[in-house]
């Protein structure tokens, strides 16, 4: 049976970026939204512009999360919190969840190139908390930009994943390389993603004063096989 990727949050800018990626590689996509209808908007949209294959449903984010076997996390930073608690006890044992989350001021009407502080150190560290047991987590997708995705072009970025669990590291590197360009690196441990969070306030600087949308972040000197 195929896997089901839930994109919660998919009916924004990232959320739906990542999902037009993924269902373009022929992953089964869940686009979550509070608002069930216009989940099914969007993924009519997507199916439209990705033409005939496509496998996109539109749900609300309880039924989208209860489905899947992978969870994309794009929602704000702001709403994140009780997002998880409303899911908390819908998820299937073995769930892998992604947490492409950033806490940028611009999410309680601050500065997008400022960052909020978080009392666990981190957004990805904020959630891991707030998933039960049986629940895996890795954080990536921070650094890559909604304008990037939402094209069909190859991107321009690494992306690092950080994880305290290997499955979950695994599961996350495996989706990035579905997207034309991006590459994925380990990370380290999930704590790691405080500086890789912080870097996506320093990348939206960089757009504005250079005038671009696609800043991406590339390290030199990595052998991969």
């Amino acid at each position: 049976m195929a896997r089901k990727i839930a994109v919660l949050g998919g009916t924004g800018a990232e959320g739906s970026g990542l999902a037009h990626r993924l269902a373009k590689a022929g992953e089964q996509i869940l686009i979550g939204s509070r608002d069930a209808a216009r989940a099914q908007e969007t993924a009519k949209q997507l199916r439209e512009r990705i033409g005939s294959g496509a496998q996109i449903e539109g749900l609300d984010n309880a039924s989208a999360a209860a489905a899947c076997d992978i969870a994309v996390l794009t929602v704000p930073f702001s709403g994140v919190v009780a997002l998880l608690k409303q899911l908390k006890s819908v998820w299937k044992p073995g769930t892998v969840v992604i947490d492409t989350t950033v806490p940028l001021a611009a999410t309680v009407g601050g500065a997008a190139t400022r960052m909020l502080g978080v009392w666990q150190g981190s957004a990805a560290e904020q959630s891991q908390e707030l998933l039960p047991t049986g629940v895996s987590l890795a954080a990536a997708f921070q650094n890559l930009g909604a304008e990037a995705l939402a094209e069909d072009a190859p991107v321009d970025c690494d992306v690092l994943v950080c994880s305290d669990d290997e499955k979950a590291k695994q599961v996350a590197s495996e989706l990035v390389g579905k997207i034309p360009g991006a590459r994925a690196l380990n990370g380290g441990k999930l704590e790691n993603a405080r500086i890789v969070e912080s870097l996506t306030a320093l990348l939206i600087g960089l757009n504005m004063r250079y005038k671009v949308h696609g800043a991406g972040i590339r390290f030199t000197g990595l052998a991969l096989k």
